[in-house]
C-alpha cells in the first residue's frame, strides 16, 4: 500500500520494538500494510528484553502474567499463592486448603495443590490485545476464588487473624465475580484509601501492599482504586506465571513474525510527524502514518503536550547459588518496608529453561531508587528471606530501569486516547492499565484507529481474556 507506517523510538530506556510497537506492527502487516519498526537499542524488547549471560536468561524487569499463553509463548506458573514475610515469619497466602500457615520459613517439601488463586501481570478487564491467548474459563476461575475464600475463613488458630482472613477472602470473591464495567464505575480514590475502607489496616499493610507492589510496582498504594481492583480481580481469578525462556521470548516471537527487514535496530528517532520520522543516524524516513510506541516519557518528548503518568523505577538482580535455597517455585513478598527487596523467586524452579541444567537462578526486585551498595544490601536481605547463607552466591546481572512501572493515580482511564492526529498515533502501557496486558490492549486500539483512518478494514482477531465484552 505504498509507503508504510513507522513505529518509533528515541532512547534506550524506551522501545519502538517493545511489546506494544511489535504487536501494532504485526496487526498492520496482517492488514496488508508495509511497516518499518525503528528501535534505538541493538536488540528488541525494551523493558521486556531478556539478556543471556553464561547460559542464563535474565529479564530486565520481569513482569508477571496470569494467562497460560501469550502470543504463542507458554507461561510457566508459579506455585499457587504467595509467601508474605513479616517480622521474621512467613504467612502462606492463597494456597488452596493451606490457609495462612505461619512458619519460620517455607518447607521445601510443602504441598501446594494443583489449582488455586495466583496473580496477574496485567490488570485485566479492559479491551484486550491481539495475538494468541489461552484463558482459564471464567466459571472455573470464580470457583477457585470461592474455594480460596473458604480456605481462608477456615483457619481457627488465631480468632483475630481468622476474621481478617475471612474478610479478605470475601472481598476477593466479590472482586472476582464483579463485572469489569462495574469496577470502572466505582467511586475512585487512591488504592490505600479504598482498601482501608474495606479491610483492616494490618491486612492492607501486611498483605495487599506487598502484593500490589509486585503486581503493579506501587508499594505506596497511590495508584487508582479502580486499577488496584482490576489487578486484585485478576489475581483472584488467575495464577501467577512468567514467559518460558524469559520475557524477551514474547517480543522476539513478535519480531520474527514480521517480514524480513521490518525491524531496524540502532536507529534513534529525534522527531516524529504525520508523514515522516527523523533519526539521528539514518536521516529521514517517509511514511503514510507514524506510531510512537515508546515509554511515556519518551513519547512526551516526541509528542509535546502528551499527558504521561509518573513512574516507579525497578532494579532487578539475578544470582546463582551452589544449591537452591528453597524447592518451591513460589513468589516471596516482603511486607516489612525496611527492604530493600520487594519480591523474589527461585526462577530456575519456576522456569528451568532460564538456567543451564543443574544451575540455580534467583531473581529479585527492588522498587524505587536503588540504595547505596545495592548488591550487598540485597544479598543480606535475601539471606533473611530464604533462611540461608548467601555468601557464596554469585551475581549474574543487575539492571536498573528508571521508568519500569507507570503509577496510574486517580483519575484512571484504562483506554487513554491513542490517536494524536489522523496519521499520528501513540501506544504503550501508559495509554492503558500500565501493564504488559495494557500495552497489548493499546496496540490493538492503535492499529484499529490507524487502519480506520486509512480506510482499511482491520483483520479479525481472537478475544483476549478479561475483555469487556466477555466480562
Amino acid at each position: 500500500m505504498g509507503r508504510g507506517t513507522c513505529s518509533t523510538t528515541r532512547t534506550s530506556s524506551s522501545s519502538g520494538a517493545g511489546i506494544a510497537g511489535l504487536t501494532t506492527a504485526h496487526q498492520l502487516t496482517e492488514a496488508g500494510l508495509s511497516v518499518t519498526v525503528l528501535e534505538a537499542e541493538q536488540q528488541v524488547g525494551g523493558r521486556m528484553a531478556t539478556d543471556s549471560v553464561d547460559g542464563f536468561r535474565l529479564d530486565r524487569v520481569g513482569p508477571l502474567f496470569t494467562v497460560p499463553e501469550v502470543a504463542g509463548v507458554r507461561l510457566r506458573p508459579l506455585a499457587p499463592g504467595v509467601l508474605v514475610h513479616s517480622d521474621g515469619r512467613y504467612a502462606r497466602w492463597g494456597a488452596p486448603h493451606t490457609p495462612w500457615s505461619p512458619t519460620r520459613r517455607p518447607s521445601p517439601h510443602a504441598s501446594w495443590g494443583t489449582a488455586g488463586v495466583g496473580g496477574v501481570g496485567g490488570a485485566g478487564g479492559v479491551r484486550g490485545a491481539g495475538g494468541a491467548w489461552g484463558a482459564v474459563p471464567a466459571a472455573r476461575s470464580v470457583e477457585a476464588a470461592r474455594g480460596m475464600a473458604r480456605a481462608l475463613a477456615g483457619a481457627q488458630r488465631n480468632p483475630a487473624v481468622s476474621l481478617d482472613q475471612a474478610r479478605l477472602g470475601a472481598s476477593l470473591v466479590r472482586l472476582a465475580t464483579t463485572p469489569t464495567s462495574r469496577l470502572l464505575t466505582r467511586t475512585e480514590r487512591t488504592a490505600r484509601e479504598a482498601l482501608l475502607a474495606r479491610l483492616p489496616a494490618r491486612t492492607v499493610q501486611g498483605v495487599l501492599r506487598p502484593l500490589l507492589a509486585a503486581l503493579l510496582g506501587d508499594p505506596g498504594l497511590t495508584t487508582s482504586s479502580r486499577r488496584a481492583d482490576l489487578a486484585l480481580r485478576s489475581f483472584a481469578r488467575g495464577r501467577l506465571g512468567v514467559p518460558e525462556g524469559g520475557s524477551g521470548t514474547l517480543v522476539q516471537r513478535l519480531a520474527a513474525a514480521l517480514p524480513p527487514g521490518s525491524v531496524r535496530t540502532g536507529v534513534r528517532v529525534t522527531e516524529a510527524s504525520i508523514s515522516r520520522v527523523t533519526t539521528a543516524e539514518h536521516g529521514v524516513f517517509g511514511c503514510r502514518a507514524v506510531v510512537v510506541a515508546t515509554g511515556g516519557r519518551t513519547a512526551a518528548e516526541l509528542l509535546p503536550g502528551l499527558r504521561v503518568p509518573e513512574y516507579v523505577g525497578a532494579t532487578v538482580l539475578h544470582h546463582t547459588a551452589p544449591a537452591a535455597p528453597a524447592a518451591d517455585p513460589v513468589l516471596y513478598l516482603e511486607s516489612d518496608q525496611g527492604g530493600p527487596v520487594a519480591h523474589t523467586a527461585v526462577m530456575s524452579a519456576v522456569d528451568p529453561t532460564r538456567a543451564p541444567d543443574g544451575r540455580v537462578l534467583i531473581t529479585s526486585t527492588v522498587l524505587g531508587p536503588p540504595p547505596d551498595d545495592t548488591e550487598r544490601r540485597v544479598r543480606k536481605h535475601l539471606a533473611t528471606l530464604y533462611g540461608a547463607s548467601t555468601d557464596d552466591w554469585e551475581l549474574l546481572g543487575l539492571s536498573h530501569t528508571p521508568c519500569a512501572f507507570p503509577v496510574m493515580r486517580p483519575p484512571f482511564d484504562p483506554e487513554r486516547p491513542v490517536r494524536v492526529l489522523s496519521g499520528l498515533y501513540v501506544c504503550g502501557d501508559h495509554r492503558a492499565t500500565g501493564t504488559p496486558v495494557g500495552a497489548l490492549s493499546s496496540a490493538h486500539r492503535t492499529a484499529t484507529a490507524l487502519l480506520t483512518d486509512l480506510g482499511v478494514r482491520p483483520p479479525a482477531r481472537p478475544a483476549a481474556p478479561g475483555e469487556r465484552r466477555a466480562a
